[in-house]
């Protein structure tokens, strides 16, 4: 049936993304046989894929970078740190390449502005579109072409709070048409697009230091993304998790003089989505769990205990040196257990400002071979339309360009 076939499709999908539903990956869908590999997988995956080529250069890290335009993605809370009026930037990423897949992509604008010294707002576009499929039924007559995609939009408001302290809170909503409107019979489970809406909350620190008689910036960042109710692609009522997310890092800047400076982050992140079960009944027993429910039970239950909790940590950062504010040398690691997804590589890039336009690329570099994430690139091109005044910065010369 069709309807497999697509439901196949997509499971492929979101096993190369690495964030689609709990019980389909404890027990396959189509064998009924139970997998080896207990990977939380979530339905609208996309809603993770790291979309800007700074952070994606850094290990996939950004929770507690300074303030930029793509902090609407990774921590509204960074926003209101930013140090220009206005600004926004475009980035695109080929996806799967690697597979020799050539018309899937992720696009994303972003954009913020500065109300005053204490707020701003931001506005965050995702397009993710996945390509042509043609469509065929049992016996291989054609039944059309299916051009599925994604989007989300999340306009978001920070404020700072105190010196050291800023918030920040994002109201998504996102639509996913991965098998249009199909039903393949009077009897069959009609296939449709699904349309929610999720919430992202963040929480900035930053703190003036010094060290060795230098000038330095430690920072903290905390983000709950992507809190909302299961969705459904049918009208059966079955019901999947999406990628809600849990995310904590540090990040320390240091002025080396006063023409070079160097960041240090990373970011730990657990999904907020519970673990699945060994055999069919916990599978069914998950599938079963409300949002909350299955929000709060992924930080305490798995079946087998505190061990495999720590295996569903993931781990990404990096560094970033910049010389004179205007030209950047990125590294990174991401680390995910072989036990949950096994996505482990390198990143690398670099980024170029001039006036008030900048360039970011990055590039993945798989651990092991013949990954489906070989060959990713990253490109982000980014803008400032006016400069914030002296007095209405609320970050100082650590943030840098870095705060682009």
């Amino acid at each position: 049936m069709i309807k497999r076939s697509i439901y196949g499709n997509l499971l492929a999908f979101a096993s190369m993304f690495g964030t689609a539903s709990a019980y389909a990956q404890a027990v396959d869908p189509l064998s009924g046989k139970e997998n080896e590999y207990r990977v939380i997988t979530t339905s609208v995956p996309f809603l993770g894929i790291t979309p800007d080529a700074r952070s994606a250069g850094i290990g996939d890290a950004g929770s507690a970078l300074s303030g930029d335009q793509n902090a609407v993605y990774w921590n509204p809370g960074r926003l209101a740190r930013v140090t220009k009026d206005v600004g926004g930037s475009i980035s695109i990423t080929p996806w799967l390449r690697g597979l020799g897949v050539n018309d899937v992509y992720l696009g994303y604008l972003s954009g913020h502005y500065k109300i005053n010294k204490q707020s701003a707002i931001g506005l965050g576009f995702t397009y993710f579109g996945l390509g042509s499929i043609q469509m065929t039924d049992n016996v291989g007559q054609s039944l059309g072409t299916l051009n599925p995609n994604e989007l989300a939009i999340c306009p978001t408001y920070s404020r700072v709070l105190s010196k050291n302290l800023s918030l920040g809170v994002g109201i998504k909503y996102f639509h996913s048409n991965l098998a249009g409107s199909y039903s393949g019979g009077t009897d069959a489970t009609r296939a449709r697009p699904a349309n929610s809406v999720a919430v992202d909350l963040g929480m900035f620190y930053t703190k003036e230091t010094s060290l060795g008689g230098n000038p330095a910036q430690f920072a903290f960042g905390a983000v709950l993304s992507n809190m909302g109710p299961k969705i459904s692609y049918t009208d059966n009522n079955k019901r999947d998790f999406i990628p809600s997310t849990l995310r904590v890092g540090p990040a320390l800047t240091m002025e080396l003089d006063a023409y070079n400076k160097v960041t240090f982050t990373f970011d730990i992140a657990k999904a907020l989505v519970p673990t699945p079960g060994k055999d069919s009944l916990e599978a069914a027993q998950i599938q079963n769990l409300g949002w909350i429910e299955g929000m709060a039970q992924s930080l305490y239950k798995a079946p087998d205990g505190f061990s495999e909790k720590m295996q569903e940590l993931m781990i990404g950062g990096g560094a970033e040196y910049w010389y004179d504010n205007q030209f950047a040398v990125r590294g990174g690691y991401f680390h995910e257990s072989k036990n949950k997804g096994n996505r482990r590589y390198f990143t690398a890039g670099v980024g170029i400002r001039y006036q008030t336009f900048g360039l970011d690329f990055a590039y993945l570099i798989p651990v092991a071979s013949n990954h489906p994430l070989a060959e990713t690139l990253r490109f982000s091109l980014l803008f400032d339309l006016n400069m914030a005044k002296k007095e209405d910065s609320v970050t100082d010369k650590a943030d840098g360009p870095g705060a682009e």
